[in-house]
């Protein structure tokens, strides 16, 4: 019962914790939806799966990175399970940073769409960071996770 306690504790008064926790659903979440359902441009489940497999992505870790994304960007927005989505999300993000070989390509984000240039690692420290200190501190303010928390007392 500790355990869970603590999953869903947090600084019910955070306004940082709430707003990095907002900040990362709503950024994530859109790719999410490409990956999912198609929208934004994107490939939908069955053909991120398919690309992702085309790489040597087994079908369940592509559908786990699918499933962090867009569950786990829902899940921050909301701030139910937060703690598991951010760590979800840390996990996926630095496989994307690492495997996706954005590592090889620099720091930068490639800003001015130059030839033969890919994208760099900037954005995913910022992603990474932002979901450590989410993991760390909890949800925040406006959450289910406060209300669950506030049950378990």
């Amino acid at each position: 019962m500790k355990a869970i306690k603590q999953f869903f504790a947090t600084d019910q008064q955070s306004w940082s914790l709430f707003l990095v926790r907002l900040a990362l659903g709503i950024a994530i979440l859109p790719h999410g939806m490409q990956k999912a359902l198609g929208l934004f441009g994107g490939y939908g489940f069955t053909g991120t799966v398919g690309f992702f497999e085309s790489m040597g992505m087994p079908f369940i870790l592509a559908t786990l990175v699918i499933l962090a994304e867009f569950v786990g960007s829902i899940g921050l927005i909301a701030g139910i399970g937060t703690r598991f989505m951010a760590f979800a999300l840390f996990i996926e993000m630095t496989g994307a940073m690492v495997l996706g070989g954005h590592i090889h390509n620099g720091f930068f984000m490639n800003w001015y769409k130059m030839p033969n240039t890919g994208e760099g690692y900037e954005y995913f420290i910022l992603v990474l960071g932002i979901a450590l200190a989410v993991l760390i501190g909890g949800s925040g303010k406006f959450s289910f996770d406060n209300l669950i928390s506030k049950k378990l007392k």
